[in-house]
């Protein structure tokens, strides 16, 4: 069924949608926190497993302070001496450089100080330093502005860079992206991730508007220079190994690598839930950013996929109305659930080119308004139904119930006219004019209402069609609309029913004085349905030969004195489909007024019905 929404109803919806949806992909491409972000990260969490893990590059070690550390050390922090150690037993072990995420602010004594500082000279280092952002719900949207800095002692940062290790995290507490530039008071400060990849790489890296560059190659990032995780696995899956080999003097090979140290003792340090691992050490998200950024399998999310994804939000937000708006129900839907799943798929493929697509955005966008339409819809085809259910009943009263119907389904029900075999009926009664002037109009209409109550009952027992009233008569047929095998026994069954029911009302009424009989004829063949009237004004008939000579046998039973004449063709079909002896106690060649051809009829009197004849559909 097509759609019933007026045409301003879709205008409106699809208006209000595609504003809806701008709203949404607006926030998106500037990078602002919604309640979508919360849907997202769950669909990209999901993402991220399918695609499982992946081995972390093999130029860059964390050495942990662990466990083992703390209790072989036996204190916590480590002082600044130990610490020194620690650096220098990198330094031995070959390491290229060495980013400590450690913050090395607070008191210590001169000698551990001193002797920290001088071991980071040795070696390319950077060290952490922290920041409070402007923003506490900051995204990845802009560059963070920093308002307040925890720096390492002066000395460390004479001896080493510093990097910010702020990173950014979903509402959940993933960390997502790590900002590479933060905007202080004394200018653009630059990440923790990005002066260890200076080191580690020995090149400079520079931010363009499309990303990093380094070296030759270019890393995309997302909006305000924030880098997108990809993670590789659970903790220690990019290699790790523990600081107390190296204070133990075990041999431990860094050659070439960039050592990146920090704690993962239990309890201490930061822990984060990633994808992988729900208690992931801070050190290695440091170290998972700075390999994404080694080997530049970062997940892609700049600009233009966030403009993709507002241009497929849109798309699919357009598309989806318009299919509820305009298409059959079930295809429309069907339809809009094949985009949306055709979406997901693709964010699916895109993944495994490292590609963040935003799958929960066309969700967000067409979801609301395709769900208002829908229901919007039912309503107004409910209230169509409705209207429809009405129309028909009310056509009803003046058309047969089957006629209204199908007209009802089909208004171009018999534009054309159409040929067909069916069973036609008349019947009337005898005596009738003496009998209404005797009752006068209103009581005639009572007497009449009751007569063509009992017609309508029985056509409608034998599955037939009253095709019109006429006062004390009427004009029934059998196979109208549609022709059925069972047709000629119907109208024989319902002639005989007829005859009984009309009789046993006569004589209950008391009109037997009054009305001498009922007289039924009928006959099947060939008749022509059609529409007769003005184009305005339009009754389905039947016409034809058939319909003639069943509206003369009602000449034939006065003129025979009986109560039901059956063709012979109509008795031949009806034998055939019936196993009750229905052979006429009289049978007769008559003319038949205005056709040349003389035709055999059956008659019956009152009282000589077949007994228990039974039609299909019929009680008998």
């Amino acid at each position: 069924m097509t759609s019933a929404l007026p045409r301003w109803v879709a205008a409106l919806a699809l208006l209000s949608g595609l504003v809806w949806a701008a709203l949404l992909c607006q926030q998106h491409l500037s990078g602002t926190a919604s309640v979508i972000d919360r849907f997202e990260t769950v669909l990209l969490d999901l993402r991220i497993s399918l695609a499982g893990e992946r081995p972390a590059p093999e130029n860059i070690t964390i050495v942990a302070i662990d466990d083992r550390t703390v209790s072989e050390v036996g204190t916590y922090p480590l002082d600044r001496n130990t610490l020194a150690e620690l650096v220098t037993g990198i330094r031995e072990a070959g390491a290229a450089a060495i980013a400590i995420d450690i913050l090395l602010s607070g008191e210590s004594t001169e000698t551990d100080d001193a002797a920290l500082a001088a071991t980071l000279e040795s070696l390319p280092a950077v060290i952490a330093a922290a920041a409070r952002v402007a923003d506490a719900q900051q995204t990845a949207s802009a560059v963070p502005v920093v308002r307040e800095a925890l720096a390492p002692d002066p000395r460390f940062a004479e001896a080493a860079t510093v990097g910010l290790v702020n990173i950014v995290t979903d509402d959940g507490g993933t960390p997502r992206h790590i900002p590479l530039l933060f905007l202080s008071g004394s200018g653009l400060q630059p990440s923790f991730g990005l002066k260890a990849l200076e080191l580690a790489s020995g090149r400079t890296p520079s931010l363009t508007e499309e990303g990093v560059r380094i070296g030759d190659r270019v890393q995309p990032l997302d909006l305000g220079w924030h880098l997108a995780l990809n993670y590789y696995g659970p903790a220690e899956t990019v290699e790790t190994i523990s600081a107390a080999r190296l204070l133990d003097g075990d041999p431990v090979d860094l050659r070439g690598r960039l050592a990146v140290l920090g704690v993962t003792a239990t309890a201490v340090g930061d822990r984060f839930a990633t994808p992988f691992d729900p208690v992931m050490p801070g050190v290695e998200i440091q170290a998972t950013g700075i390999a994404n950024l080694l080997d530049g399998s970062a997940l892609l999310r700049t600009g233009a996929i966030r403009l993709t994804d507002a241009a497929a939000a849109l798309t699919i937000t357009l598309l989806g109305l318009a299919a509820i708006a305009f298409l059959p129900l079930a295809p429309a839907v069907f339809f809009y659930i094949a985009l949306l799943t055709g979406w997901l798929a693709l964010t699916m493929i895109l993944f495994g080119q490292g590609q963040w697509m935003n799958a929960a955005l066309p969700f967000a966008a067409s979801l609301p308004p395709v769900i208002a339409l829908l229901l919007s819809r039912q309503v107004f085809e409910r209230l169509r139904s409705q209207k429809l259910a009405r129309a028909s009943a009310a056509l009803s009263r003046f058309q047969s119930p089957k006629l209204a119907g199908r007209v009802a389904e089909d208004p171009s029900f018999l534009a054309v006219p159409k040929e067909q075999d069916a069973a036609m009926l008349f019947v009337d009664l005898s005596g009738y004019t003496g009998l209404s002037e005797e009752l006068g109009p209103v009581r005639t209409r009572d007497f009449l209402k009751e007569f063509h109550t009992i017609v309508v009952d029985v056509v409608s027992q034998y599955d037939g069609v009253v095709l019109d009233f006429m006062g004390d008569g009427a004009m029934l047929g059998f196979g109208i609309p549609d022709a059925a095998a069972e047709d000629p026994v119907n109208a024989a069954g319902c002639c005989f029913e007829l005859e009984r029911r009309v009789s046993q009302w006569i004589a209950d009424a008391g009109m037997s004085g009054r009305i001498s009989r009922v007289r039924v004829g009928a006959h099947v063949g060939e008749v022509v349905l059609s529409r007769l009237g003005h184009d305005s004004q339009q009754q389905i008939a039947a016409t034809g030969d058939c319909v003639n000579v069943a509206a003369r046998l009602l000449e034939v039973a006065k003129d025979h004195d009986a109560s039901v004449v059956l063709s012979s063709n109509l008795m031949r079909a009806a034998s055939a489909m019936t196993e009750v002896d229905c052979s006429p106690p009289r049978q007769a060649t008559v003319a038949i007024r205005g056709r040349q051809q003389e035709l055999t009829v059956g008659l019956w009197r009152s009282g000589e019905i077949p007994p228990g004849f039974v039609a299909p559909g019929g009680t008998g």
